[in-house]
């Protein structure tokens, strides 16, 4: 006898393979960051560096030095033996005149005679040839013509003088006779061979004339070779101490009113000296007077020089100007602030219910900056409107009723932006100096956005 069962389906409902799900998310992830990869805009990045940016003003200067001219006391044939702008003691012999020619005709003969150099000058000038060829730039090709004509007269300064004790019985001859006069220096100093008008001028009697070139005129001595009774010989710098005076603006006059040095480079050849100055005012003008105590000789040969006054020098994080943006944030009164869920990181306690103060959710949003008062927060957790209770209070704070800009740059470390904010020092054109260690900012090698204008908050970044 057959027996007749029932078969009854079962439904086994939907079963999903866990493994599949979590290849499923993958591949919408993959497939969403390379929709992301290809649709947006390559950002280009900046390596935050320690940097420095100086506030200059240039100016052209006018130089004022303790001058004395010495004039020749008779008429004839000069022959120079101190080369220019270089030191002389009491009773150096500086200058010959020859009245008749005769003994200056073959000083000069032997000046251009190389044979009569002895050992010595020769070794001496080989060894500044060295030094000045072991470190020549070719772009700097202008040292080379200043080094010939200090290597000339060099040499005719040695040759003169060994001409001058080669001829000591003719010279002795001469001087008995009064036809031949050696003259040496009554004071020690530095010796220059040009005068300019300017030698009386000081920092009291001069006018704003006085920094007007146009009239300037400068009569070199060193080539002369007659003179007459009266006529300039030679020029002595008495003294190592000299004024630079510069004529400025008012406003510069206040920023350096708490000032009693300044920092001074010399556009010529970047000579940097710290100086102290005073202000000078005259007829409604102002100058600043500086005075110097070195590099005298470095620049005895002129009366004007343009100088780059270096009034204000911030070191700190150097950054692109291209990178700032302003963000606004939520200010926060830091009383609204609570702590909990086992962090110590500041939160606020949110109504899930509106006007329910017993019915919150605790939000921990991220502190952007932080001043005596306020926590400043973005709208990544809470938006305009939402209620905060305070802590251990009925009281309730809405989020919105302050608000406040701040300013930064969006770092991509992490492959995303995310704002850091900045202090900043100094600026110029196209460079930032910002502080270093400041609270919720960049660091030394924090990658940027080079371009902040271009990302938001959380942004991907392509690189």
């Amino acid at each position: 006898m057959s027996e007749k069962r029932n078969v009854v389906k079962m439904n086994r409902g939907l079963h999903l393979n866990v493994g599949v799900v979590v290849f499923v998310i993958i591949i919408i992830y993959i497939g969403f960051n390379l929709f992301s990869y290809f649709t947006s805009d390559t950002v280009s990045e900046y390596e935050v560096g320690q940097g420095t940016i100086a506030t200059n003003h240039i100016y052209h200067g006018l130089i004022l030095r303790d001058e004395t001219v010495v004039y020749a006391g008779q008429s004839g044939y000069i022959n120079y033996y101190v080369k220019n702008a270089s030191k002389a003691s009491v009773n150096d012999i500086i200058y010959s005149i020859d009245t008749n020619g005769s003994l200056s005709k073959q000083i000069t003969s032997a000046v251009s005679d190389g044979k009569n150099l002895d050992r010595e000058v020769l070794d001496e000038i080989s060894s500044k040839i060295d030094l000045f060829r072991n470190p020549y730039d070719p772009n700097t090709f202008s040292t080379v013509s200043s080094f010939k004509n200090e290597i000339n007269a060099q040499l005719s300064q040695s040759l003169s003088i060994n001409a001058l004790s080669s001829l000591k019985d003719d010279v002795k001859s001469a001087m008995e006779n009064n036809t031949f006069y050696k003259k040496k220096s009554e004071s020690p100093g530095i010796i220059v061979y040009y005068t300019d008008g300017y030698e009386n001028i000081t920092t009291d009697n001069f006018t704003a004339d006085s920094f007007k070139m146009t009239n300037y005129n400068k009569n070199t001595l060193e080539n002369q070779s007659q003179v007459s009774a009266g006529d300039p010989a030679y020029k002595r710098v008495n003294s190592e101490i000299w004024n630079l005076l510069l004529p400025v603006s008012s406003d510069l006059v206040k920023q350096l009113k708490d000032s009693e040095y300044v920092k001074v480079r010399f556009c010529k050849d970047d000579f940097t000296v710290t100086v102290p100055f005073s202000v000078l005012k005259k007829k409604g003008n102002y100058y600043l007077n500086l005075t110097i105590r070195t590099a005298m000789i470095r620049y005895v040969n002129d009366r004007f020089v343009d100088v780059e006054l270096v009034v204000s020098e911030k070191t700190g994080l150097k950054i692109p100007n291209s990178a700032i943006v302003k963000k606004e944030f939520y200010a926060v009164p830091k009383n609204v602030f609570t702590k909990g869920a086992d962090s110590s990181d500041p939160g606020l306690m949110i109504e899930t219910s509106p006007g329910n103060t017993d019915s919150v959710r605790l939000v921990q949003p991220t502190i952007y900056y932080e001043n005596k008062d306020s926590y400043y927060i973005d709208d990544e957790s809470v938006t305009t409107g939402d209620v905060a209770v305070k802590p251990d209070s009925s009281s309730t704070y809405t989020i919105g009723s302050d608000v406040d800009k701040l300013t930064g740059v969006y770092n991509i470390n992490k492959g995303y932006a995310v704002f850091k904010r900045i202090d900043i020092l100094t600026q110029n054109s196209k460079y930032t100096i910002i502080d270093t260690g400041t609270d919720y900012g960049v660091a030394l090698y924090d990658h940027i956005a080079l371009d902040g204008s271009k990302l938001k908050e959380d942004q991907l970044v392509v690189k």
